[in-house]
Formats: C-alpha cells, sequence, structure tokens
C-alpha cells in the first residue's frame, strides 16, 4: 500500500512540477499537442542580410548567385543536421560558405572601415548550456565564426577583441590570412562614394550583409550563430549586435535560438535576441505528453508528463512584435528564429531578406524577397 501511494504522489509531482521531456512536441493549429513523433527530428534556418532588397533593383543573374549561395549553405548545414550532428556543428557549416562568399557582408566580401580596413566580428552560441563565445575586430582570420566558437571553449572568457582576439588565434592555431583577401571591389567603391558624397552608411549599403543560422539538432539543442564585417565607414572601433550575445545571437534550450541582421545599434538597445527567447518561454504553456520510458520505477501506475511549449503562431508574433519595437525606435533588420518544436521562421522590417530554411520533414526552401515563403510559419508580406 506504501508503495503504491508513493507511485501516484510521485506521478501527480511529475504533472504539477512539470518534470522535463527529452523530445520537442510538435503544435498544430490550433495549439493542441501532438507526440513527439510529429515533430521535425532537426531544423534549420539561415539568413544573409536584410535590407532594401527588391527585384527591380537586382538583376536575374544576381538574383540566381545569392539564391544558389544560400542554398549552398542552407544544404552544408542540413547534412550535418541529418546525418546526426549536432546544431552547433550545423550552425558553423551553414555560415563558413557565407564567410567564404564575396556576396555577403561577412568574412570574405566584407565591408571596409572608414580607415579602409575589413573588421570582423562574429559570435556564437549553444543552447545546452548557455556557453558562448564572440570576437570583434579580428583582421586576418578567415572564418570568424570559428574563432568565436574556440573563445566559448578553449578560453574562460566569452567576447575577445582586436588584438588580443588575433593573439589567441595564433595560439590556437589558426592561419594567418592576408587581409587582402576579404577586399573585393565592390565594397572598396562603396567606400569611396561615401567619403566622396558625404553619404551615410545607409545610403551606400542598402542592404546588411550580416550573416547567420539557428539549429535544431536530433537530441533536441538548439544553436545560434552570427557573423559580420559591420557597416561601411564605420568608426572609433565600432561594435554593433553581430557579436554581442543577446543582441545578435542567442541560444537556450528552453525557448529559442535566434540569429539577427540590420542596424546594429537599435538591435543591442532592444537586446533583440534575447528578448524573443524570453518572451517566448515566459509565453510557453504546459503540453502533455507520454513519459520516457525511464521517467519512474516499474511500478508507476501514472505516465502522463508535461512539457513546455510554444505554438508557431506565437512564435512568428513574439517576433514581429519585437522587431516592430526596433522600427519604432527608427532601426531596421530582421531576425531566424527556430524553436525546441522545430519552427523555424523569420521576421523582418525590410523589403526583403536573404534566408533559408530546412526540416526533417521535407522542406527546403531559399527566399530573398518578402512574401515569398510557402511552408508552415510564414511571415507576413512586407
Amino acid at each position: 500500500m506504501t508503495n503504491i501511494f508513493r507511485n501516484l504522489t510521485a506521478a501527480l509531482g511529475a504533472v504539477l512540477l512539470a518534470a522535463p521531456f527529452a523530445g520537442p512536441v510538435m503544435a498544430d493549429d490550433h495549439g493542441d499537442s501532438h507526440s513527439d513523433d510529429a515533430a521535425p527530428k532537426w531544423s534549420i534556418a539561415i539568413h544573409g542580410g536584410a535590407g532594401t532588397i527588391r527585384r527591380d533593383l537586382m538583376t536575374a543573374e544576381q538574383e540566381a548567385q545569392y539564391e544558389a549561395a544560400l542554398q549552398e549553405a542552407l544544404d552544408a548545414g542540413a547534412k550535418v543536421l541529418a546525418e546526426g550532428g549536432t546544431a552547433m556543428e550545423a550552425v558553423q557549416a551553414a555560415i563558413i560558405p557565407m564567410e567564404d562568399s564575396p556576396l555577403f557582408n561577412a568574412g570574405r566580401g566584407a565591408v571596409f572601415t572608414w580607415e579602409g580596413e575589413n573588421e570582423l566580428d562574429a559570435s556564437i552560441m549553444d543552447g545546452r548550456d548557455r556557453s558562448a563565445g564572440a570576437v570583434t575586430g579580428v583582421t586576418t582570420v578567415k572564418n570568424p565564426i570559428l574563432l568565436a566558437d574556440r573563445v566559448r571553449t578553449d578560453s574562460p572568457h566569452v567576447f575577445l577583441m582586436g588584438e588580443g582576439a588575433e593573439q589567441f588565434a595564433s595560439e590556437q592555431g589558426f592561419e594567418v590570412t592576408d587581409p587582402e583577401w576579404f577586399a573585393t571591389q565592390r565594397r572598396r567603391e562603396s567606400l569611396e562614394r561615401m567619403k566622396a558624397d558625404a553619404l551615410s552608411a545607409m545610403d551606400v549599403d542598402l542592404k546588411f550583409g550580416t550573416v547567420g543560422a539557428v539549429a535544431l539538432d536530433m537530441e533536441g539543442n538548439l544553436a545560434a550563430g552570427t557573423s559580420t564585417g559591420g557597416m561601411t565607414g564605420k568608426r572609433w572601433g565600432r561594435i554593433g549586435d553581430a557579436p554581442v550575445i543577446g543582441a545578435g545571437t542567442y541560444a537556450d534550450n528552453r525557448s529559442c535560438a535566434v540569429s539577427a541582421t540590420g542596424w546594429g545599434e537599435f538591435f543591442i538597445r532592444v537586446g533583440v535576441a534575447q528578448e524573443i527567447c524570453t518572451r517566448i518561454r515566459i509565453a510557453s504553456h504546459p503540453r502533455y505528453v507520454e513519459c520516457p520510458e525511464d521517467a519512474f520505477g516499474p511500478d508507476t501506475v501514472f505516465v502522463t508528463c508535461s512539457v513546455r511549449g510554444v505554438s508557431v503562431e506565437d512564435a512568428q508574433g513574439i517576433s514581429d512584435e519585437v522587431m516592430a519595437e526596433v522600427a519604432e525606435l527608427g532601426g531596421d533588420g530582421g531576425i531566424i528564429l527556430v524553436t525546441p518544436e522545430g519552427h523555424a521562421l523569420y521576421s523582418f522590417n525590410t523589403a526583403g531578406m536573404y534566408r533559408g530554411r530546412a526540416n526533417s520533414d521535407g522542406m527546403n526552401e531559399v527566399a530573398i524577397f518578402g512574401g515569398e515563403e510557402t511552408g508552415t510559419g510564414e511571415p507576413p508580406d512586407h
């Protein structure tokens, strides 16, 4: 009798205390919970910048080049996840091709500072333990996202800058890349035009080419990463949101993973990435699913556990609300988001955003202009 009472009490406590469940839960259009099997086993989203991106400003050839570059990055990250790799590995695999492409403002193809240099920023975060790494102002590291991750794993710090970050890279065995490798004629011309015509960075850039990726792996872990060259003509050691944990990058298994692109000063002021994840965590509500087999002893008679989750509509709404706050302050840009349920979403308050998403249910799409999405969680037509 005592054993039965103990089992019933333990089981009831599992419901009241919302015992954690290892896998994600998928919500349907009505907010009802499905079994774990209904959720995507993995999910990924990428971005390559947001801004004044319209068809009338691009040739068909340019559009095809960007779509191909986005697809290459998306496929690289998806391949890692499909083969059982971690979200952290997938994020880096997706970002590296974009850092290596002259089409984006990250790594090769980064914009120039006022002094005519390419200064690179990056950050990465693991949703399992919220460990993070970031670098800013590096000039000789080919793939800053890899250095950011090394800061996370092999240093006692989160954020390194300039010469210190370069010294750390050297001590960690990173090859020194000639700064000329990052330079492109197109970016030089943007700086020259800015200086000659006394323009702002907004006038010459038209878009923010920051790159990023967010992912959910088969173990239910989240990760986010972001890499950028900053803003054309930036001065005085300016740092934007991309390397700032909580502003341009954030990941927490309890809520979401976010990577941002846009006018960094405003994203820092709002704390965009963490703000979205915090609101999602607060808005999540209990759902009841079958407990894992090893949750209780063999004589347990109550086998329902609760998990917390958020619907795709709620996640989209929260993202749009935060981006609306950015707009109200005068900033623009966009974010990509993945939730523990496998929702891969975007939100942007610009004409377009270079983006893509894929999951284990077969979704695989890239898009450039507003209103192009076809899958669940389609953002509003901007």
